[in-house]
């Protein structure tokens, strides 16, 4: 099973996707590579502190859309549950959740779009056009707002 915990949500803008919606994306990301135990972490942040993120991480002092940062990278040890990562978003600064969820959550999994001639892109174009992305009752879906 895929866990995904979900911090910030009040910043989620009152026509953005629904929790149930965002843990929904991430199993179909996961799935898609292959993926079906770990723990994920999708936070939502302002743009001051994704501004923060991109410059300590990618030396780009200005804000972006999202960025993951993966844990245990594509193998674990038998037996250990998997930490995958967390994927930040700045909901100011996208232009679409949905996508920005599935592209950081491939992110984590090891795809990577400036390297793979369109794979990962072709998959994310994918996995957003279908029309299973809104479950109902959101269930395992931790949801933790904190200042």
């Amino acid at each position: 099973m895929i866990e995904v915990e979900i911090l910030g949500a009040r910043l989620i803008p009152d026509d953005g996707p629904s929790l149930a919606c965002v843990r929904c994306l991430c199993v179909l990301a996961t799935a898609a590579v292959g993926v079906e135990d770990g723990h994920l972490a999708i936070e939502f942040l302002d743009a001051e502190r994704i501004t923060e993120l991109n410059s300590e991480h990618r030396g780009k002092p200005v804000p972006t859309d999202v960025l993951s940062f993966p844990i245990d990278g594509v193998e674990v040890a038998g037996g250990v549950p998997r930490e995958l990562g967390d994927v930040v978003i700045c909901p100011e600064h996208t232009t679409d959740l949905r996508e920005a969820v599935v592209h950081g959550v491939l992110h984590l999994l090891g795809m990577d779009h400036e390297t793979d001639a369109g794979e990962m892109l072709r998959l994310q174009a994918e996995l957003l056009s279908q029309k299973a992305v809104h479950p109902g009752d959101g269930e395992d879906v931790e949801v933790r707002d904190h200042a």
